[in-house]
C-alpha cells in the first residue's frame, strides 16, 4: 500500500443556518460554517465539483466566517472565523492548501459576527482592520500585519445588547477616517467613529433608531464611483423591512432630508413614521450628516441578509436581501425617482408554497451572497442548503444552477445499494439523503445528492439497504419502516448516473407526505396543467401538501434536482412498517440476500435488550428474539454468507449467533465474550473471507481487536483475539473491505472520535498488521 494514493472523491456537509457563517471571496471562493468545520466551495467552477475541503479546528458551531480583503501583491488569502467555542482563528488559503496559522481566545462567549473594512480599491499593503461582535455584549477591533492578529480595542455595548451585525468603512476618499456599524438583539444602530488608522480608537457618536425589531444586517457601500460620494449603510430587520442611511460629509443636509420631502414619508407606512432626524458626526475636524435614506418594504417575513454589490464600470450599488418569507431580493434605485424597488426576486415564489415544514419549504434563507463580479447569487436555506442563480444576457433573467446540499447535524448511518450504484445516508437533521455520481460523458463524474427519500418528524439513527430500490430506516421511534424506489426517482438516476433497474414500470409514480403524518404515501404523477386543490389537514388528516405534488415532468431533468425539487419530488413511498421494539430502534441491519433484517433498540435491561429479526416477504417477526446482551446494542452486521450474525453493545460484549442449518431464517447463539473490550464496544465488520470466520470490534477503550474462530478440526473451536491495533482515541467507526477471497491482504478502515481516518493493510493469513496509511484531514 505505500505507493497507494488516496484522494477525496466527494464532500458533503449542510452549512450552519446563521446569517455571518458564510462568505464570497474575490478568489472565487465561498466559505461556510459546516457545523464545528469551515467548508470550502468554488460554485462557478465547471463541472460543479461540490464542497472542496473542510477546515477544522473549532470546537463548537462556526457562526462567523470573513474573507480579510487582499493586499497588492498578496498571493494568498486570509480568512477569519468565529464560533461558539469563543474562539477566533486565522487560516491563510494557498494553491489549494489551507492552514490554520493563529488561534485567539479573546472573546468571552460566541462570536456572531465579523466585519472587515470597506474601502475603495484595493487596501494598499497597511495593516487591515476588521472587528468581531460576540454573546458577551462586546466589540472588539483588531489589526492583521500580514503576519498576526492583534487586538486594538473592546467596546461593551450600551444600553447592553448582544451584536448580530457590524459594518465598518471608511467615511471619505483619503481613506484615513472610518465608521462602524452596530446593531443586534434591540432596534437601535450604534454608530462608531475613529479619526485615523494610526491611532484606532472608536468613540460613539451617534444612535439611529427607527427599526421595531431585532437588526440582523449591516453593510456600507459608495452612492456611486464618483470621488467624494455619499456613504450608504443598509440595515435589515426583523421587523420585515431594510432601511437605507445616508452618510455625508459637510455640514449641508441632503435635500430630501433638508426639505422633510423624502416621497416615502407618507402616512401609508406601517408602524411608527419614519424618523427624519439628522445625525451629526465629527471626525477629524470634518463634519458629517448621517439622515434616514428610504425604507424598503417587500418581504413578509424576517430579513435576515442584505448585502450590496456596487459595478465596477458605473459605481451603481443593487442591494441583494434574503428573507424568512423564502425570497432573495435585488433592489436598485429608479434612476429617475431615485425610488428603491425590487428588480429581481427569486426563490419560492408560486403559489404552491408547501404547508409543511418537513420539506423544508418553510423557514426561509438566512443568507445571500453576491458572486465577485455581480453575475452569481447564492443563499443559503433552512435544510442547510445553497441555492444558485446565475444571470443570462441572452435571456435577461436569473438561470438557477446546481447548488451544494448535505446534512446539518451528525450523520448517524450510511450504506451503499448492494450494487454499489448510490450510497444513502441518515442523520439526525430527520433526513435520509441518496448520494450518486452524475456522469456529463467525456469522462466528467461529479458527485450530488439525488434525492431525498425520508423526510421525517424524528431522529434518524440506522440505515441498510434491501437489494437495489428498497431500503430500512430506524429512528427515534419504536418502529422501523421500509421504503421502495419511485419511478420518477428511478428514471432521473437512470438518465444521469446510468444506473439502471429492470422493474422500473412497476414503480409506484412518487411520493408525498401527508400534512399530519409521518409516512410517505405512494400517490400518482399528476398533469402539468392539472390545477390542485388546497385541503383542510384538520378535516382530513391524509389531505396531500400541495407544495409537494410531483407532476409529470418534475424530474424530467438533465441536472441533479435543486433543492426544492430534492425536499418535495424525490420522497420514497413507504411500503412497511416493522413493529416489536419497547424503546428507539438503535441499529439494524439486513442480510446480504435481502430476506431478513435485524434490528435492537435503547435498553437498559435483558428484556429490551433482544435482537429481533424480521423476515422481508410477509414483513413478520421471526420467533423468538436472541438474547445475549444486558444493554443497548451498538452495531449488527450479517457475516458475507449470512451464516453468521454478530452483534456488539455498551455492555462490553460481541457476540456471534449462527444460522441453523435447515431454518435459514433461526439464528442461536454460537459464542458471545463479555469482556470482548474494556469500554463499550462502538462498531463490528466482517472480514471478507469464506474459508475462516474473522471479524473486528472498536471501542471506547481505544483499541481495534480482530478475532478468528481456530480451525474445525482443533482441539478447541472458540473465537479468540489474534490482533490489537492500538489508536490514540475512542474507534467509532471500523470496516474491511469488500475484495476477492483470494486476495493476500485484508484492507481495514478506522475511523475516532475525533475525525481521524486510517487504513491498515492486514495479512489475510497471520492477520498481522503489516502496514498503515494516515488519510489527511479534510
Amino acid at each position: 500500500m505505500d505507493g497507494s494514493r488516496i484522494g477525496i472523491e466527494y464532500l458533503s456537509a449542510g452549512a450552519n443556518r446563521q446569517t455571518a457563517a458564510a462568505d464570497w471571496s474575490d478568489d472565487g471562493i465561498v466559505a461556510f460554517g459546516a457545523d464545528t468545520n469551515v467548508a470550502l466551495w468554488r460554485p462557478l467552477e465547471s463541472p460543479p465539483k461540490g464542497v472542496a475541503s473542510l477546515l477544522s479546528g473549532h470546537e463548537n458551531i462556526v457562526k462567523a466566517v470573513r474573507f480579510l480583503p487582499k493586499s497588492e501583491g498578496e498571493l494568498a488569502a486570509h480568512l477569519v472565523t468565529g464560533a461558539n467555542d469563543q474562539c477566533l482563528k486565522l487560516w491563510s488559503l494557498s494553491d489549494g492548501a489551507a492552514s490554520c496559522i493563529q488561534t485567539v481566545h479573546a472573546h468571552t462567549a460566541a462570536v456572531n459576527c465579523i466585519a472587515t473594512l470597506h474601502q475603495r480599491g484595493n487596501p494598499s499593503t497597511s495593516p487591515r482592520v476588521f472587528a468581531t461582535g460576540a454573546a458577551d455584549a462586546s466589540v472588539k477591533t483588531w489589526i492583521f500585519d500580514g503576519k498576526e492578529v492583534r487586538l486594538l480595542q473592546t467596546i461593551k455595548t450600551t444600553p447592553k445588547f448582544f451584536p448580530l451585525s457590524i459594518a465598518l468603512s471608511t467615511l471619505n476618499d483619503d481613506g484615513e477616517a472610518l465608521v462602524m456599524a452596530v446593531a443586534g438583539t434591540r432596534d437601535i444602530i450604534q454608530v462608531f467613529v475613529a479619526n485615523s488608522r494610526t491611532s484606532l480608537e472608536f468613540q460613539h457618536q451617534a444612535t439611529l433608531s427607527g427599526h421595531e425589531g431585532w437588526i440582523r444586517s449591516l453593510d456600507f457601500t459608495w452612492e456611486s464611483g464618483a470621488r467624494g460620494s455619499d456613504l450608504l449603510l443598509a440595515s435589515a430587520s426583523q421587523d420585515k423591512y431594510i432601511r437605507l442611511w445616508r452618510f455625508r460629509q459637510g455640514k449641508e443636509l441632503p435635500a430630501a432630508a433638508a426639505n422633510a420631502a423624502d416621497p416615502s414619508m407618507g402616512a401609508f407606512l406601517p408602524g411608527k413614521s419614519p424618523s427624519n432626524k439628522a445625525h451629526r458626526l465629527r471626525v477629524a475636524e470634518n463634519d458629517f450628516s448621517v439622515t434616514f435614506e428610504a425604507l424598503l418594504l417587500g418581504h413578509d417575513d424576517w430579513i435576515y441578509s442584505a448585502r450590496w454589490y456596487s459595478d465596477a464600470s458605473t459605481g451603481t450599488p443593487q442591494l441583494l436581501s434574503a428573507s424568512a418569507d423564502n425570497t432573495l431580493a435585488v433592489w436598485d434605485a429608479d434612476p429617475s425617482s431615485g425610488i428603491w424597488v425590487t428588480t429581481v426576486r427569486l426563490g419560492e415564489i408560486s403559489r404552491e408554497k408547501g404547508a409543511t415544514t418537513a420539506t423544508g419549504s418553510t423557514g426561509g434563507f438566512w443568507t445571500g451572497l453576491w458572486s465577485p463580479n455581480g453575475s452569481s447569487v447564492v443563499c443559503l436555506g433552512r435544510t442547510g442548503s445553497w441555492r444558485q442563480w446565475d444571470y443570462s444576457k441572452e435571456q435577461d433573467q436569473w438561470i438557477p444552477h446546481v447548488g451544494i446540499s448535505g446534512h446539518t447535524k451528525a450523520v448517524s448511518g450510511i450504506t451503499w445499494s448492494k450494487n454499489g450504484d448510490y450510497l444513502l445516508s441518515t442523520s439526525a437533521d430527520q433526513t435520509t439523503r441518496l448520494h450518486a455520481s452524475w456522469n456529463k460523458g467525456a469522462g466528467q463524474k461529479t458527485w450530488h445528492e439525488m434525492a431525498r427519500p425520508q423526510i421525517h418528524g424524528y431522529d434518524l439513527n440506522c440505515v441498510d439497504s434491501l437489494g437495489n430500490s428498497k431500503f430500512v430506516s430506524g429512528a427515534d421511534e419504536k418502529l422501523m419502516r421500509v421504503f421502495d424506489e419511485p419511478k420518477a426517482v428511478a428514471k432521473l438516476l437512470a438518465r444521469l448516473c446510468d444506473i439502471g433497474n429492470e422493474h422500473v414500470e412497476t414503480m409506484p409514480d412518487a411520493a408525498n407526505m401527508p400534512v399530519l403524518g409521518l409516512s410517505n404515501k405512494a400517490i400518482e404523477a399528476v398533469d402539468d396543467d392539472l390545477e390542485v386543490q388546497v385541503a383542510n389537514p384538520e378535516t382530513d388528516r391524509d389531505a396531500l401538501d400541495p407544495g409537494s405534488t410531483v407532476r409529470k415532468s418534475a424530474l424530467e431533468i438533465d441536472h441533479p434536482p435543486f433543492e426544492d425539487s430534492l425536499s418535495r419530488h424525490t420522497l420514497w413511498p413507504e411500503m412497511e412498517k416493522l413493529y416489536g421494539h419497547g424503546y428507539e430502534i438503535s441499529c439494524l441491519a439486513a442480510s446480504h440476500d435481502g430476506t431478513l433484517i435485524a434490528s435492537a433498540c435503547r435498553a437498559s435491561s435483558l428484556n429490551h435488550a433482544v435482537i429481533r429479526l424480521f423476515e422481508t416477504e410477509k414483513w413478520s417477526e421471526v420467533k423468538p428474539p436472541l438474547t445475549a446482551h444486558s444493554l443497548t446494542t451498538t452495531r449488527l452486521r450479517f457475516s458475507p454468507d449470512d451464516r453468521y450474525l454478530l452483534s456488539v453493545g455498551r455492555d462490553r460484549q460481541w457476540v456471534v449467533f449462527e444460522r441453523n442449518g435447515d431454518n435459514r431464517q433461526s439464528y442461536t447463539l454460537l459464542q458471545s465474550n463479555p469482556k470482548g473490550h474494556s469500554r463499550m464496544i462502538l462498531d463490528a465488520t466482517w472480514a471478507p473471507l469464506t474459508d475462516s470466520l474473522v471479524f473486528a470490534t472498536a471501542g471506547r477503550d481505544k483499541q481495534v481487536k480482530i478475532w478468528r474462530r481456530a480451525p474445525a478440526d482443533s482441539a478447541d473451536g472458540s473465537i479468540t483475539c489474534v490482533t490489537t491495533i492500538p489508536e490514540t482515541h475512542p474507534v467509532t467507526a471500523i470496516d474491511f473491505l469488500r475484495c476477492d477471497a483470494t486476495n493476500e491482504t485484508l484492507l481495514l478502515a478506522v475511523g475516532t472520535e475525533i475525525g481521524k481516518l486510517s487504513i491498515y493493510s492486514i495479512d489475510a493469513t497471520s492477520l498481522n498488521m503489516s502496514s498503515t496509511l494516515n488519510l489527511p484531514p479534510e
